[in-house]
């Protein structure tokens, strides 16, 4: 890399740090993290010790957001001293140092811009994702198979850790249904991105007569909520029903009617869980899936009520094509958000979403002024 090019990518870096300043409000960051401290050493604080949890992990997140910020400033001030010894000194593995350092600051520079954009109330908790393929019979429940390993090895290269609550596997190949609860941090501010309709165009490997065939998956995302979050719901108004595991085979598999399936009548809302062998434990999973669809089904009635106060028109959620995927004639898949399209399929079907979820992410808050 040429020295001209570091020094731009050294000015921009700049920019945004100062961005991030100014966004963060330092003071105020300051005050809240000696607040958070001296509430720690009062004589009382262990007396709720789930407050104090709670008390402990706000604070450790306003450090690591401090401290981050603070590791990105003294790093981008070593590198600046490193390329004006490069250009005095013209030392050549000086130069090689600066080359290997500057692409990982970089990246590290991108990866807090986009950790400061997850900013809504929950963006930080896991995330359940639901995977319901369209009509079209084996075809889209074959699609539905491919996003599921797509979404897997997305979390797996990020070190999440997954969780299959509910499975039904398709008739002849491919998948019915899934849920999975990802855990991690931030899993839900990231997976938000996923939710909508993605569609699928490519030659059908079970059309004899080698046609292309349109699928569709609709995704449903919401975050895994904890006792904090207080929602209503009658047991009057739930449909339980229990039935046999089924699924992929392995451990959880069993044959006794352990899986729980709740409809909450007056919204329609079904959830599902296999994924225990106690069927008690199932319902509880499944009512903490419940209380999450309610809870996100409130969120959207008032972004739909503030909507239509400011005359705004909203995307619908659950049945807009958001993505497509295309395998023929060409490759190239596109989010039709964003406009951010790739060429690389095979990259993006193995796992290669943060491009995708960064331009949403992007496009849904304003960028951090520079």
């Amino acid at each position: 890399m040429e020295l001209s090019d570091i020094r731009n990518y050294l000015e921009t870096a700049s920019k945004k740090i100062n961005g991030f300043g100014r966004s963060l409000d330092l003071e105020t960051l300051e005050r809240d993290i000696a607040e958070y401290n001296d509430r720690m050493t009062e004589p009382t604080f262990w007396e709720d010790a789930q407050k104090a949890q709670t008390v402990i992990n706000e604070a450790n997140e306003l450090k690591e957001k401090y401290n981050q910020y603070n590791g990105l400033v003294t790093e981008k001030e070593d590198l600046d001293l490193l390329l004006e010894m490069v250009k005095e000194e013209s030392d050549e593995e000086l130069a090689k140092e600066l080359n290997s350092k500057i692409i990982p600051f970089l990246d590290k520079l991108d990866q807090y811009e986009l950790d400061l954009l997850l900013s809504d109330p929950y963006d930080k908790n896991n995330a359940i994702i639901e995977l319901h393929p369209g009509a079209g019979g084996t075809e889209s429940q074959d699609w539905g198979s491919m996003l599921l390993r797509m979404y897997t090895r997305w979390a797996e290269k990020r070190g999440f850790k997954i969780e299959t609550l509910n499975y039904q596997a398709g008739d002849e190949a491919g998948i019915k249904s899934v849920t999975l609860l990802i855990k991690g941090l931030n899993v839900y501010g990231y997976l938000k991105a996923e939710k909508g309709v993605h569609r699928l165009v490519r030659i059908s490997p079970f059309d004899s007569a080698g046609r292309r065939h349109t699928s569709f998956v609709s995704i449903d995302v919401v975050p895994e909520l904890d006792d904090s979050v207080d929602i209503k719901i009658n047991s009057d108004d739930l449909k339980v029903d229990t039935y046999r595991a089924t699924g992929a085979g392995g451990q959880h598999i069993n044959t006794t009617d352990s899986a729980v399936r709740i409809t909450h009548i007056p919204t329609g809302v079904v959830v599902a869980s296999q994924a225990q062998r106690s069927q008690l434990k199932n319902r509880e999973q499944a009512m903490s899936m419940l209380k999450a669809k309610l809870y996100q089904l409130e969120v959207e009635e008032q972004e739909k009520e503030m909507a239509a106060i400011r005359g705004e028109q909203l995307e619908i959620g659950w049945g807009s094509q958001i993505r497509s995927y295309v395998f023929h004639p060409y490759s190239m898949v596109k989010d039709h958000r964003t406009n951010y399209e790739t060429g690389n399929v095979n990259q993006v079907m193995d796992g290669g979403l943060d491009p995708f979820i960064q331009a949403y992410l992007r496009s849904k808050i304003s960028t951090i002024e520079e």
